[in-house]
C-alpha cells in the first residue's frame, strides 16, 4: 500500500487497508484510527485545494467587509445629502437677525464665556429635571443674564464665546434615538437659531467674538477621528460655520482653528481649549500638565486651559472643566450613577495676568429665548406636542 494515502480527518499520511465497506476498500488511519472509503490519495492535490480554499474564504471575507464599509459610507452620504437639503430648504423659509453693534473697549480684562455640552436635541423627562429646545433656550438666556451681570461688574467690553463641543446631541444609540426632539436638519437649524441669539445678546452689551472645537458626540460618523478632516465632520462644526456665515458682515469675530483643540490669546495670556475626550484622563492635573508639556515642547506657554465632556464642573488654578446645560439624565444617573445640575462657567482673564472663574448653576431657570415651536415638533415625547391640545378623531352628532 503506497504511503501517500491522506487520512481526511487528520490529513496524515500512511494509511492501510482495513476491510471493504459496501464493496469499496475501506482504509484505517494509523494516527487518528479513523476508517473510510474516501481517503486521499495524492496529498500534494490536497495541499493545492487546501490553499485554494483558503485564498477563496480570504476573498470572500476582504469582499464582505468591502461591502460593509461600502454600506455604511454609503448610509452616511445619503443622510448627509438628505441633511443638507433639508437644512438648505429650513434657511429659505426663515429669516435670522444679524445687527450688531461696536462697543468701546477695556482692554484691561476680557470675559470669557464657556457653552460645553449643551447637546440641543437631547429630551429629558425626569421627576426632578426636565430638558428640551424650549428648557435649553431658557437656560442659555439665564447663563447670558448671568454672564453679562457679572462681567458688567468688572467692567468688561470685550467678552470670547467659546463652543467647547457638543452643542448636538449624539443619536448614534438607540437610546439616544429615542431621545431625539426632532430631526437632524431641524436641529442644526433650532442650535444655530438659539446661538445667534445669544451671540446677539451678548452683543448688546459687549464686543463679541467667538471660537470652537468639535465634541464627541456631535459627530457624524460612529468613528471619532482627530485628524482636522475627520473631526470637522462634525455637527458642531456646521453649526459654528453657519453662525460665521450669518455674521461674515457684522462686528462679530469668528476665530478659525484647529476643530480638535485651540489656543486663542485672551488679555495676553494663552488660553487652550479643549472638549475633553482623549488626552483628558482620569488624572486631571497630570492630564493638563501632560498636555501643556506638549505645547510647551513646541514653543507655546498655555497659561490656562478650559474644556468639558463629563458633565461636571471643576474651576481650578491651571485649568477649568465645565458641566453640561442638561444636568441629569437617564444615561448619567442609571448608566453612570451620577447625578449632577444643570451649570456653565465664565471667567475673567486679566492684562496683568490674574485670572478669575465661576461655575452659574442654571438648573431652575425663566423665560428663554424664541424659537420656531413647529421645528421641535417631531418626537413624540416633546414637551410642546405633550402640551399641545390635538384632535385626533371627530364626532359630529
Amino acid at each position: 500500500m503506497p504511503n501517500n494515502i491522506v487520512c481526511p480527518k487528520c490529513y496524515n499520511t500512511g494509511m492501510i487497508k482495513s476491510g471493504w465497506y459496501n464493496d469499496k476498500q475501506r482504509y484505517e488511519c494509523k494516527v487518528c484510527g479513523h476508517r473510510t472509503t474516501s481517503a486521499i490519495e495524492d496529498f500534494d492535490l490536497l495541499k493545492e485545494n487546501v490553499k485554494l480554499a483558503k485564498q477563496k474564504q480570504s476573498a470572500q471575507d476582504l469582499n464582505r467587509i468591502e461591502r460593509k464599509t461600502f454600506r455604511e459610507h454609503a448610509r452616511v452620504e445619503n443622510a448627509v445629502s438628505k441633511y443638507t437639503k433639508k437644512l438648505s430648504k429650513i434657511f429659505e423659509n426663515y429669516e435670522l437677525s444679524t445687527y450688531t453693534k461696536k462697543h468701546k473697549e477695556n482692554s484691561k480684562a476680557v470675559g470669557v464665556i464657556q457653552f460645553s455640552d449643551v447637546h440641543f436635541n437631547e429630551l429629558v423627562n425626569l421627576p426632578h429635571n426636565k430638558y428640551d429646545f424650549s428648557i435649553a433656550s431658557a437656560r442659555c438666556k439665564q447663563f447670558v443674564d448671568k454672564a453679562t451681570t457679572y462681567f458688567k461688574a468688572m467692567g468688561i467690553t470685550n467678552v470670547l464665546m467659546v463652543q467647547s463641543g457638543d452643542l448636538l446631541n449624539s443619536d448614534r444609540r438607540l437610546d439616544e434615538l429615542l431621545s431625539m426632539a426632532t430631526n437632524r436638519a431641524k436641529a442644526t437649524f433650532l442650535a444655530v437659531d438659539i446661538m445667534q441669539q445669544v451671540i446677539l445678546h451678548l452683543n448688546s452689551t459687549f464686543n463679541v467674538s467667538v471660537c470652537m472645537v468639535t465634541g464627541n458626540e456631535s459627530r457624524v460618523k460612529q468613528e471619532w477621528g482627530w485628524s482636522k478632516v475627520l473631526a470637522s465632520d462634525n455637527y458642531d462644526y456646521t453649526i459654528f460655520q453657519t453662525l460665521k456665515y450669518l455674521f461674515k458682515d457684522s462686528n462679530i469675530k469668528f476665530i478659525d482653528g484647529d476643530p480638535t483643540e485651540i489656543v486663542v490669546e485672551v488679555a495676553g495670556q494663552n488660553l487652550l481649549v479643549l472638549h475633553g475626550n482623549g488626552s483628558i484622563k482620569r488624572g486631571l492635573d497630570t492630564s493638563v500638565t501632560q498636555i501643556m508639556g506638549r505645547y510647551s515642547a513646541r514653543g507655546t506657554k498655555i497659561d490656562y486651559v478650559i474644556f468639558g465632556h463629563v458633565h461636571s464642573a471643576r474651576v481650578g488654578d491651571n485649568f477649568s472643566r465645565s458641566s453640561s446645560m442638561v444636568g441629569s439624565n437617564d444615561y448619567s444617573e442609571k448608566g453612570l450613577g451620577l447625578q449632577g445640575r444643570a451649570s456653565q462657567n465664565c471667567y475673567i482673564f486679566y492684562k496683568n495676568g490674574n485670572r478669575d472663574g465661576i461655575k452659574i448653576d442654571l438648573q431652575n431657570y425663566g423665560n428663554g429665548y424664541d424659537i420656531q415651536q413647529s421645528l421641535e415638533s417631531y418626537n413624540a415625547k416633546s414637551s410642546s406636542k405633550l402640551n399641545q391640545g390635538t384632535t385626533i378623531f371627530k364626532v359630529v352628532v
